[in-house]
């Protein structure tokens, strides 16, 4: 003898939601977690550049396999989107350690 989904949520105590208030309830939550998600990893990584994530508040980043002392080391390419602070991009074209 073969029951229905809905018949066995029912047995078990469950409300059917229809499909288009689960998907509007689960939305915003869902994109406000992913939201807070990337917000947090934002404020792990230095604002001031872009494709790779470069701690902020170091004392110095050089490009890896170039001729800086570190301590700390990032592969390019990344993107200058605010101020040079490192001073990666060598040729000033808005793109370090190329």
């Amino acid at each position: 003898m073969r029951r229905s989904v809905l018949t066995l949520l029912a047995l078990a105590g469950a409300t059917a939601v229809p499909v288009s208030s689960a998907v509007a309830q689960s939305g915003p939550s869902a994109s406000g977690a992913a939201k807070a998600a990337i917000a947090k990893k934002r404020t792990k990584c230095d604002r001031n550049y872009s494709g790779r994530c470069l701690k902020p508040n170091v004392s110095d980043y050089d490009c890896a396999g170039g001729s800086g002392n570190g301590p700390y080391y990032v592969k390019g390419p990344v993107r200058i989107v605010g101020n040079d602070h490192y001073r990666l991009d060598a040729d000033g074209d808005g793109v370090a350690c190329e």
